[in-house]
């Protein structure tokens, strides 16, 4: 029995009304068109008008129709509708568990709580991996429809990132107890890291201008920061791994490694910020379903001061006893580190409030996946402050960024307790760009038959 006919064409405004109730930022928009000249060659009972697309209402069933009845039901729609997003969740823990140990006022319930963080993290990211991979696997086509949307394909940049808090809670836990073997293992796993992200920051850039549609002003939203963050969140924790490594010549390298990455994201993250304003400046607010992502400039602003803080502080290190440059360049590079730091920090802080004020002028708005977009942009930014203010020694910076991190912890708190139970419930488990496969399939049927014919 064929399908109703609004199961097969969606008018835009409905597909993307569907989705954003759904995901939030995670938001797909389908790129698929339908000419009057297709339109016309369609068999009379699947026949529709365009004026019919506009009055066209599915409902939320029809929505989420994204393949053969057996796909949406038991682990098959878990797995099928498994989409990158759900890393994010990864990037909330792993940044808890890290400010956790860093908080400048040591207590020992600090130091467990972190452990019990990275395990939790440990577990997420596990489960969420091994999930992406039966997916990839299973349904190879979902690849090429995912890496080809617009939006869904940002998020594979929180898979390098979820992974890098991974090893920087490696370092603070691991390294201390297991010594120089534990040290190796966080220096290849960075290897691989620096990999991912460079691979994601280069080929989502690339593959988002290489696009043939136009993507209008109106369009550009602040998810565009999260593959150039990725290389800024593997330089932070290369400096940090590079603080470690008992050999000279490998943390020089790493060193090195670490500010070609900084160099690549945020010059490329600043830009986004000029036009994600001008975007704001014209077209205004986000809507309300995406409204977390006013968050996201704190990402690339607070881990890129937190790592120039580090590299600085590396470098005054190394460069003291090496014939590379002066041995005053690496005082140099930590002094211009602070500042760098302090100016960014700066910069973050009016983004902050400006999140801040929009998060309470747009409330209440629905809960999805995109909530924790609160979680790591402000937890990295909260790392950044209590790292200035150890470096400077001001209790100013000390207590503010405790003060951000114990909101950071309600925040996770929050945004788990409401993702568990939309997990338990499978009411998350829905990726919208699984419509443009079964648009495309559809499409391909459909000329198949006429061919035939």
């Amino acid at each position: 029995m064929k399908k109703p006919v609004d199961g097969h064409f969606l008018h835009r405004s409905s597909v993307v009304s569907a989705e954003s109730d759904a995901l939030g930022m995670d938001v797909c928009f389908s790129s698929q068109r339908f000419p009057r000249e297709q339109l016309s060659r369609l068999s009379p009972r699947r026949a529709i008008t365009e004026r019919d697309m506009s009055k066209s209402k599915p409902t939320r069933d029809a929505a989420r129709s994204t393949g053969p009845l057996k796909y949406n039901f038991g682990w098959r729609r878990v797995v099928r509708n498994f989409s990158p997003s759900w890393f994010a969740a990864t990037m909330g823990t792993g940044i808890v568990a890290v400010l956790m140990n860093s908080v400048p006022f040591h207590t020992p319930v600090l130091y467990y709580l972190s452990i019990v963080f990275f395990l939790l993290n440990v577990v997420i990211f596990s489960l969420a991996l091994i999930t992406s991979v039966l997916r990839y696997t299973l349904y190879p086509e979902i690849w090429r429809v995912m890496i080809q949307d617009p939006t869904n394909s940002l998020f594979l940049a929180t898979v390098p990132m979820g992974f890098a808090t991974l090893i920087e809670m490696w370092v603070f836990i691991c390294v201390p107890r297991w010594g120089p073997w534990a040290t190796s293992v966080a220096w290849a796993l960075w290897m691989v890291d620096v990999v991912a992200a460079a691979s994601v920051t280069l080929s989502l850039s690339f593959i988002l201008i290489s696009q043939r549609h136009i993507t209008s002003l109106d369009r550009i939203t602040a998810l565009q920061l999260l593959p150039i963050a990725a290389t800024i969140v593997a330089a932070g924790v290369g400096a940090k791994i590079a603080y470690i490594l008992p050999n000279e010549q490998h943390a020089m390298g790493t060193l090195l490694v670490s500010f070609v990455l900084w160099g690549m994201g945020i010059p490329l993250a600043l830009a986004v910020l000029v036009i994600y304003y001008q975007r704001l400046a014209v077209h205004k607010l986000p809507p309300r379903e995406a409204i977390v992502s006013c968050f996201l400039p704190l990402g690339p602003l607070g881990f890129g001061g937190f790592g120039i803080i580090y590299i600085g502080k590396v470098a005054r290190e190394l460069l003291q006893g090496s014939d590379i440059l002066d041995p005053i360049a690496g005082s140099m590079a930590y002094v211009l580190g602070i500042f760098i730091s302090l100016l960014m920090w700066s910069f973050g802080l009016i983004w902050l409030v400006f999140a801040l004020a929009t998060v309470l002028y747009s409330s209440p708005f629905p809960f999805n996946m995109g909530w924790w977009g609160f979680t790591f942009p402000l937890g990295v930014y909260a790392a950044n402050t209590m790292e200035l203010g150890v470096e400077l020694d001001l209790m100013f910076f000390k207590i503010f960024g405790t003060i951000l991190s114990t909101a950071v912890l309600l925040l996770w708190a929050l945004v788990a307790s409401r993702t568990a139970v939309g997990a338990w419930r499978g009411n998350l488990f829905f990726a919208p760009c699984l419509q443009n496969l079964t648009l495309k399939e559809e499409d391909g049927e459909t000329d198949g038959a006429q061919h035939r014919a």
